[in-house]
């Protein structure tokens, strides 16, 4: 099994073959081509169109931006200063927030209260290292899964 997620950087171009293969593979099945040139109105403001697409095509705005230059109906240049300006329309969009977040609701939303009790379970019992869960959960102290496995109904 290998991983093909590299580098997720918009601006530079995958080294692994198999990062290359998803990366035209995935936009078609988002985004198809012929069905984004049949909805695609070249009059429509670009942002107005990036909104409709977006949710038409239920994925971000981001994604329909590449779709469109892939389409031919946005050049390179054109490309680049509507993804620089959306992406900064974005940032600005997230609020800023002086902590960071709940890492144990927010472990179990990500990854699935399931998935999290599983590896939990395996690791207590001797069947998975502690090492591959905090990999897999993203933590780095036992006392920390271990919480997590409370906050999942588990008693650890």
């Amino acid at each position: 099994m290998r991983s093909a997620l590299s580098d997720a950087s918009a601006r530079i171009a995958p080294r692994h073959a198999v990062e290359r293969w998803c990366n035209r593979v995935a936009p078609e099945l988002l985004v198809p081509l012929d069905a984004l040139r049949n909805v695609y109105d070249s009059g429509e403001p670009l942002r107005d169109a990036l909104a409709r697409l977006a949710r038409q095509f239920k994925v971000g705005t981001l994604v329909v931006l590449r779709r469109l230059h892939d389409a031919r109906r946005l050049n390179r240049a054109q490309f680049w200063a509507a993804y620089d300006a959306e992406l900064e329309r974005l940032r600005d969009r997230v609020p800023s927030t002086s902590g960071g977040g709940d890492y144990y609701r927010t472990t179990a939303a990500r990854v699935s209260r399931r998935f999290a009790r599983a590896v939990i379970a395996a690791t207590w019992e001797g069947r998975s290292t502690f090492t591959e869960a905090f990999r897999l959960l993203g933590c780095r102290k036992a006392s920390t899964l271990r919480e997590l496995g409370h906050s999942v109904g588990m008693d650890v």
